[in-house]
């Protein structure tokens, strides 16, 4: 008669700040979010979103769910979701992606490869060929 209450657990809140004077070489991973106003060498890791803030420089490999960029970066960059370049960006290096959003003024220097799109393009031409 009564039914039971299943518990959820909450989707993790963490916020993870580097401020401006901060140095860290080496490997990161949480479950939270990223802001980053100061250097960080090395991977970052997360199911959540990095934020790269105008005075924020990362070098390496960065594997996230969202990332905005208004900093420097430099290295592999595999954002699940949505990539949003601000004016002031300035990307180097290997991009993967599934939606880009670029402001006008950012600096896009970087092979890029975007999930979606490759995905759709080969269910299409699979369709093509069988019709064929």
């Amino acid at each position: 008669m009564f039914l039971e209450k299943k518990v959820i657990p909450p989707l993790s809140s963490e916020r993870n700040v580097v401020g401006k004077n901060t140095s860290i070489v080496g490997d990161v991973q949480s479950e939270g979010d990223f802001r980053i106003d100061g250097t960080i060498e090395g991977t970052i890791k997360t199911v959540g979103r990095v934020v790269i803030g105008a005075l924020g420089s990362v070098t390496g490999k960065i594997i996230c769910d969202n990332a905005d960029i208004e900093g420097i970066f430099s290295g592999e960059l595999m954002v699940n979701n949505l990539l949003t370049l601000k004016a002031t960006a300035k990307i180097t290096g290997d991009v993967a992606i599934s939606k880009l959003l670029v402001e006008p003024g950012a600096e896009f220097n970087a092979t890029c490869t975007m999930k979606g799109s490759v995905m759709e393009l080969q269910n299409d031409q699979s369709r093509q060929e069988k019709t064929a």
